[in-house]
């Protein structure tokens, strides 16, 4: 391998032709530079032991993110409570969740200087994976899917209608906790996610014939199926308490 340069620099297809032409006509040779020789480099790297986790970033904001969600699926009717908790067994990776209180850290720290969660923050990342899960009981209908997370699907130990119940109730305690935060401009943003769920699951079972067509389809699905969640909840998030301050648009 040629070692010309550790740097990443911007020339133009000219330029390289000069350098390649130079080394020809002067037999210069690229090697593999000495351990002790110094090398120039335009960006600052940083050892693998300074990287973290972002899951152990969230960690004490994420902890007892379950058990706050099944306070929120309060139901006198044992069956149906079984059903909307199947999914909140602490078995799934929480990625929303998590980027949702970093993401409230963040905004936190830019603006008072501080890395506490807001109560607000922390209830859009319980909204967020709420909403999230009762899309996958959803789509495990449509799918008539047998399995997710290593166990039997909601739809396949107590059945579709019920399985489709189990998702609206889930997403209507969601809306409840939306509620409670109080502030319009986040009701509107997360409700928006609603939307867009069920506009690319429509997407997803629509096709185009086109190529060009059928990519934009696909990425206009994605976007709505999965993107607008995270994007969203991280909206909604940098809206909440004082954090009007920002443009979050």
């Amino acid at each position: 391998r040629s070692y010309w340069v550790n740097c990443v620099v911007t020339v133009s297809r000219k330029h390289i032709l000069k350098v390649r032409l130079f080394a020809t006509e002067h037999w210069i040779i690229p090697c593999r530079p000495p351990l002790t020789t110094h090398m120039c480099s335009c960006s600052k790297t940083v050892s693998d032991e300074k990287y973290q986790d972002p899951f152990q970033l969230g960690r004490k904001d994420l902890k007892n993110l379950y058990e706050d969600i099944k306070k929120e699926l309060l139901v006198s009717t044992a069956e149906l409570r079984e059903m909307c908790e199947y999914y909140f067994d602490g078995k799934g990776k929480a990625f929303r969740p998590m980027i949702v209180v970093l993401m409230a850290r963040a905004c936190n720290i830019h603006h008072s200087n501080s890395r506490e969660v807001q109560a607000s923050q922390r209830s859009v990342a319980i909204i967020a994976e709420m909403i999230h899960t009762a899309s996958l009981v959803h789509d495990d209908v449509i799918d008539d899917a047998n399995s997710r997370r290593g166990k039997m699907t909601v739809n396949q130990i107590w059945g579709e209608r019920k399985a489709v119940l189990a998702g609206d109730f889930i997403l209507s305690a969601a809306s409840l906790a939306l509620a409670r935060i109080g502030n319009t401009t986040i009701i509107s943003v997360l409700t928006q996610v609603i939307e867009d769920l069920v506009r690319g699951e429509f997407l997803q079972l629509g096709s185009k014939e086109n190529e060009n067509e059928r990519f934009a389809h696909y990425l206009e699905k994605t976007f709505k199926k999965t993107a607008s969640l995270i994007a969203n909840s991280c909206k909604a998030v940098c809206t909440s308490f004082e954090a009007m301050f920002f443009n979050v648009s």
